[in-house]
């Protein structure tokens, strides 16, 4: 299992693919695949048969999965960045590597 540099939240930006260019926070990361659901990016139409839940059934639009390697972390200022781990203290910090400072 590999150890993923993007967590559930974060705010990325899609540097590769049809979406380049397109920002949104990480809704769910599925680590066993390396892909991630990011907000408003890579949507698809899915057909859904009428059920209870939606009796109507139809056409629905809904976030596809991203590669990781895809998809850049962006800091505070707006701006990609390489994301890194240190030690401080006793606990382990994600920072990123652009402006030093722990996301």
């Amino acid at each position: 299992m590999t150890k993923l540099k993007i967590k559930t939240g974060d705010t990325v930006k899609v540097i590769a693919g049809d979406h380049k260019g397109a920002e949104g926070k990480v809704q769910k990361v599925l680590i066993d695949k390396n892909k991630a659901i990011v907000e408003g990016v890579n949507l698809v139409k899915k057909h859904t048969k009428p059920s209870a839940k939606n009796p109507q059934g139809g056409i629905v639009e809904k976030e596809a999965a991203i590669h990781v390697s895809n998809l850049s972390l962006l800091t505070k200022k707006g701006e990609t960045t390489r994301v890194g781990y240190r030690v401080e203290g006793d606990k382990k910090v994600r920072f990123s590597k652009k402006s030093n400072e722990v996301i």
